[in-house]
């Protein structure tokens, strides 16, 4: 894909979380003004946007985040200007402490930055700054919660399906890309690694994906009914995230082997790469799981003959790749809450 189509692509994939950030933000500003009138209140439109720009499932906790971050370097840099005053050595000491305790609180970066930046503002510019900082963080973190739980909650199964969706498509084109190189010159392998890290960063997403979805399934009204729906489709994504591991110890098993070993292997990987690419391109369907697990189990019988200690290796990682292929096709898809797109 060309840069200007990832760059489209990206911007089709968040059009619609980036149009509710733009209009939270819009609202907190207008709400903002109404309810504030010693002030004006920069800091609440600020507090919802950084609130609502993580993934979608995360943007509560984010805005939970932000406002323990904004009190405690308010709180801190107060002590600082008490102590210090208004200058540098006030400045770096309340920015240590105010990081400091942000790691008590657990770490999160966004609680760091929040706290640090809090901590400057009430030195710099004094308590009633700070204060209203305070205030600002807290009204923005109220409509960041409205639109992320309220107005537009994330679906957890929705989440899943989505993250699964482009981890198969990634797990395809890296499989596809494999089965060229197997058959290719030494001299294309060394570009061939760089086309196995958008995998890597895509399986750690779906594992991030299913704890996002857990903590959505827990923390939102689409918990009720809907419990189920959640629990499989978790268990199919970490049968996703199996097959993803051992696709990528196929893979670099295959490419360890000399030459005449490697090509011996591509018509395994290339049956992989079709069957994988059944569950992307067509509905997830009980027909099409039926076609993608009889696929699966014609891989293997067609895996060549060796004696090579290295490639009896690179076989049983073929067999243990579709092990978890069949048991991802088998896994029940769509269940009942799931959107598309």
């Amino acid at each position: 894909m060309s840069r200007a189509g990832e760059a489209w692509g990206r911007v089709r994939g968040n059009w619609w979380p980036v149009l509710q950030q733009a209009v939270a933000a819009a609202v907190s500003w207008w709400a903002a003004g109404l309810a504030f009138d010693h002030h004006l209140p920069v800091f609440a439109p600020i507090a919802t946007l950084v609130a609502l720009n993580t993934p979608l499932g995360g943007r509560g906790t984010n805005a939970v985040r932000v406002v323990s971050g904004v009190i405690v370097g308010v709180v801190v840099g107060h002590a600082a200007f008490r102590l210090l005053g208004h200058g540098a050595p006030a400045i770096g000491t309340a920015v240590l402490a105010a990081l400091l305790a942000a790691l008590l609180l657990g770490g999160e970066r966004i609680t760091m930055a929040q706290a640090a930046v809090s901590a400057v503002v009430s030195v710099v510019a004094g308590q009633q700054a700070g204060l209203v900082r305070v205030e600002d963080a807290l009204f923005g973190a109220a409509v960041a919660l409205v639109f992320s739980q309220v107005l537009f909650p994330a679906h957890p199964v929705t989440l899943l399906v989505r993250a699964q969706t482009k981890a198969l498509r990634a797990l395809g084109d890296v499989l596809d890309v494999t089965a060229r190189t197997l058959r290719s010159k030494n001299e294309r392998i060394d570009r061939f690694w760089d086309d196995l890290r958008p995998l890597y960063s895509l399986l750690d997403d779906l594992a991030e994906s299913r704890e996002r979805a857990t903590a959505v399934a827990r923390l939102t009204r689409y918990r009720r009914g809907n419990t189920e729906a959640v629990r499989r489709e978790i268990a199919s994504a970490r049968h996703l995230n199996l097959l993803g591991n051992s696709c990528l110890t196929l893979i670099r098993g295959a490419m360890a082997l000399d030459e005449g070993h490697r090509a011996a292997f591509a018509p395994g990987v290339e049956a992989l790469t079709r069957t994988v690419g059944l569950l992307v391109d067509e509905p997830r369907t009980e027909a099409v799981r039926g076609r993608a697990t009889r696929a699966a189990e014609h891989i293997v019988p067609n895996a060549p003959d060796t004696t090579s200690p290295q490639a009896t290796a690179v076989w049983q990682n073929l067999r243990l790749a579709v092990g978890d292929l069949t048991a991802f096709a088998s896994a029940e898809r769509n269940p009942p809450g799931a959107r598309q797109g």
